[in-house]
């Protein structure tokens, strides 16, 4: 079988179970809170039996890690993931606030795609699965392409699960045949709601380019600080234990070892006494050189996971068979591309740091996580409360993990953060949420809200809006009562000053007259501001001067909203009568034994569409205000003329 033919497939392949989930999806929509939860605690149960069996299938598969650490992953999210989502509310009313009148409805988001990395693929698929059903909606796993026997079969054992809990056939499916293609395919169904991608920062970056809502991650460069009160034996103990989990594959395991001056020599003796190796600058050298790939500037695959001999073998050279961990001391300002040993290595092997103290070690931290884990998580071990808080406010990470493993507390297991295996980074790591992603990232919330001020009301009829500025009614509801599900009745009360119009007519001219009225307080503000007298705008020889004291239309406007908004205060000026036009409001129409055309200082769409109904024409001059919406209906009727 052709590569093309493989790419074929896995099109073909996303599209008919993304087509299955979107129907089986529908009919899990209508499932309650306590059927959807029942069909969460069936998988979680099959993945908790089933763990030593998935994980010895990942190591066989991928090489990766050993058996006894991705069962604790496995069961991270078999255990602890089911235990958070208990009580959690994912299926209809979320919450009623009756105070502010807003209820929260739940909304799922249909399918879910989710991309599941090899470093940690069990473990992953678990966890991506519980939080989707949970979320009320439909998985669809594209699994990297040399873990793709262990995440099927993940899947399908949860799978299996949930159809026996009663949930729908295709609810929960898993690529067989994964290529580059077939992933995008996947992530441009339609049917596909939200995106979840772990894996490598291309990949993340094209489930960003795919057009759907995606949440992905970021790399991590987890540094771990030593501040000068730390228990330090407790500490190194800390930090070695989350380097060596599962042989450094989860990408918020400590990459450097940051301690300052006052107790570096007994951190240094520590790590000896517990199983590190100390690189020689020549083995450094050796294992610099193959560590990261210099093209894709990633961790080379070959070391990824691996034991720290198998490692040494790797790169050239031999350690102790007890040697846990790789340890290369590095200066302060060797951080960056041309130091290899300082990024991030998703194996066991550290960097370490001597600072000269707890300002320095801040600084080095961040630069440390700038360089190659911004916004994901680093870990500090000190007795000093405040110099903690200082510490977490000023790192670039958001887990800042205090005096436990970082991997460990990373994901939930020795801290009280939500359990997970995708672990946001926020703006600073290109990634939507700083979260550890849950069912509440999988639904929408949906917000029925019940009016609590009143709204002022401007009626205008298909007549009045033809003729321009016309009357209108203008009511404000009063109060309203408690807002809530069932808010009391509002009453209008009416605040045109004149009595109601008896005709079109009358209600017309009566409310032409109170516009007139608002707008003259304007003019009169702009005058005064401008220092022109009425006397001036009345006996002005040419148009000009009366335009100069034309409001503006951003002050029409505001005008016109304070009517509409249930009668706001207006400027306390006595109006001033406005000269009225022969035709309509701003109108510059020719008139009948008037000597030369009347220009007309400001332009409505309004004042467009009368002049059509009556087909004239209207005259502006160099500084006459005409509305975009105005001179566009204009221009397709020949109405204005530029006045010579």
């Amino acid at each position: 079988m052709s590569l093309r033919d493989r790419d074929l497939i896995s099109i073909q392949q996303a599209r008919e179970l993304t087509a299955r989930a979107a129907e089986a999806q529908k009919s899990f929509a209508k499932f309650s809170q306590t059927q959807v939860d029942a069909v969460v605690e069936a998988c979680a149960a099959a993945a908790l039996e089933a763990s030593e069996q998935l994980a010895r299938l990942a190591v066989e598969e991928t090489g990766y890690g050993n058996v006894t650490d991705k069962m604790i992953k496995n069961e991270v999210g078999a255990v602890l993931v089911p235990r958070a989502l208990r009580g959690m509310k994912t299926v209809g009313i979320l919450r009623e606030d009756t105070e502010k009148g807003i209820v929260e409805v739940a909304s799922p988001v249909g399918v879910v795609a989710a991309i599941i990395p090899c470093t940690n693929p069990t473990s992953t698929a678990i966890y991506k699965i519980l939080i989707s059903v949970k979320a009320q909606n439909a998985i669809v796993a594209s699994p990297h392409p040399s873990a793709t026997r262990c995440i099927c079969a993940t899947v399908d054992v949860l799978a299996r699960a949930a159809a026996k809990a009663g949930a729908p056939e295709g609810l929960i499916a898993c690529m067989s045949e994964t290529t580059l293609q077939g992933t995008q395919e996947l992530m441009r169904q339609r049917a596909v709601g939200v995106i979840l991608a772990t894996g490598g920062t291309g990949l993340v970056r094209a489930a960003y380019s795919s057009g759907k809502p995606a949440y992905g991650v970021g790399p991590g460069n987890v540094p771990a600080f030593i501040e000068r009160t730390a228990d330090v034996r407790k500490a190194v103990a800390d930090i070695i234990a989350g380097k060596t989990f599962d042989y450094g594959t989860i990408c918020s395991s400590e990459q450097a070892i940051v301690a300052e001056e006052a107790v570096a020599e007994q951190a240094l003796e520590e790590c000896r006494r517990q199983g590190a190796y100390f690189l020689s600058p020549e083995e450094m050298q050796k294992l610099g050189a193959v560590l990261i790939d210099p093209v894709r500037h990633i961790p080379n695959a070959k070391f990824v996971g691996r034991p720290a001999t198998r490692i040494a073998e790797l790169a050239g050279f031999k350690v102790p068979p007890a040697s846990r961990v790789l340890i290369a001391r590095l200066q302060p300002d060797q951080v960056g591309r041309e130091h290899p040993l300082s990024a991030e290595k998703l194996s066991p092997i550290l960097a370490f740091f001597v600072v000269k103290d707890a300002a320095a070690g801040i600084e080095l931290c961040q630069r440390l996580l700038t360089f190659g884990g911004a916004g994901h998580t680093c870990a500090v071990h000190s007795q000093n409360e405040a110099f903690i808080r200082e510490f977490g406010a000023a790192v670039p990470a958001f887990r800042v993990c205090v005096n436990t493993p970082a991997v460990h507390g990373s994901v939930g297991f020795s801290t009280n953060l939500f359990p997970a295996m995708t672990l946001g980074c926020g703006a600073p790591g290109g990634n939507i949420t700083s979260d550890n992603i849950g069912p509440q990232h999988l639904m929408n919330v949906k917000r029925i809200a019940w009016g609590s001020r009143p709204v002022g009301h401007r009626t205008i009829s298909a007549d009045q809006r033809m003729a321009g500025p016309a009357a209108t009614t203008v009511s404000a509801p009063a109060a309203a009562g408690q807002a809530g599900p069932k808010p009391a009745a509002a009453t209008k009360t009416s605040l045109t000053a004149a009595p109601p119009a008896t005709s079109s007519t009358s209600a017309a001219n009566a409310l032409e007259a109170a516009d007139r009225q608002l707008i003259a307080q304007v003019v009169e503000r702009v005058m005064a501001q401008q220092g022109i007298s009425r006397s001036e705008v009345a006996s002005a020889p040419n148009p000009d001067a009366a335009e100069s004291a034309l409001p503006t239309p951003k002050e029409v406007a505001a005008a016109a909203a304070a009517a509409a908004f249930g009668g706001a205060a207006q400027p306390s000026l006595t109006p001033a009568p406005v000269p009225a036009p022969s035709s309509a409001p701003g109108s510059g129409r020719a008139q009948e034994g008037i000597t030369g055309p009347k220009i007309a200082g400001f332009v409505s769409e309004s004042d467009v569409r009368l002049a059509i109904t009556r087909q004239e024409k209207i005259f502006i001059g160099p500084k006459s205000i005409v509305t975009p919406s105005a001179r566009d209906l204009a221009s397709a009727h020949d109405v204005l003329i530029l006045a010579s």
